[in-house]
């Protein structure tokens, strides 16, 4: 919350002096995986809304910055035992602070910026596992409770206030740390450790008052 407020503080200034604020309602689905969890393709299907707001910062409408509050819903998703299935399941409280450019010609608006993510349900482990030959640590199954990500944002004009938006984000500090993995190759085993990172794609609909 300290950290919104201060965002929000920011913000205000920049707020007061724009010709014009959009107020907006978004929401849509995401598509993700977790980099580093040996499980590969954006399986993770899940729930991505809330609200936003777009500031001008330029007389031109040409730049703009945004904040939103969303919740959003990544992780990992697997069916087949190969390496092991699962379903894990983050829920996120995100805020997203974007600049954004609005293309004259085509009137397209491009945005980057980052997203702080507040994890608010730990996960425990679905799924099973070939112990045989694949045994991730199941033991310690924490991950960390904030994300601090990088966003590339592109939004189009479908009808009047309508708009579509497709966001790409990737975690720039791991969500969890030393995830331990042991394997059975070639007739011995072998271990080793990664740090764990949120990739996701999203799909919105916006709708700017």
């Amino acid at each position: 919350m300290k950290r919104i407020l201060f965002i929000l503080t920011l913000l205000l200034p920049l707020s007061l002096s724009a010709q014009r604020i959009h107020a907006y309602v978004t929401s849509g689905v995401s598509l993700s995986q977790i980099e580093g969890d040996e499980l590969k393709g954006f399986r993770q299907a899940g729930f991505t809304g809330g609200v936003g707001a777009l500031t001008a910062l330029d007389k031109h409408y040409r730049w703009g910055l945004s904040i939103e509050a969303l919740f959003s819903q990544r992780g990992a998703y697997n069916r087949s035992a190969d390496p092991y299935a699962a379903n894990i399941a983050l829920n996120y409280i995100d805020i997203p602070l974007l600049v954004h450019y609005q293309d004259p010609y085509g009137g397209m608006l491009v945005g980057v910026g980052l997203n702080y993510g507040r994890l608010v349900e730990q996960p425990h482990f679905q799924g099973e596992i070939n112990k045989k030959y694949f045994l991730p640590d199941t033991s310690d199954y924490a991950f960390n409770l904030s994300d601090l990500a990088v966003v590339a944002d592109a939004r189009f004009t479908i009808w009047r206030g309508l708009q579509f938006n497709l966001r790409w984000q990737y975690s720039i500090i791991p969500i969890k740390r030393d995830w331990h993995f042991t394997e059975y190759e070639m007739g011995r085993w072998r271990e080793w450790s990664n740090n764990c990172y949120n990739h996701s794609l999203s799909f919105r609909l916006i709708w700017q008052f």
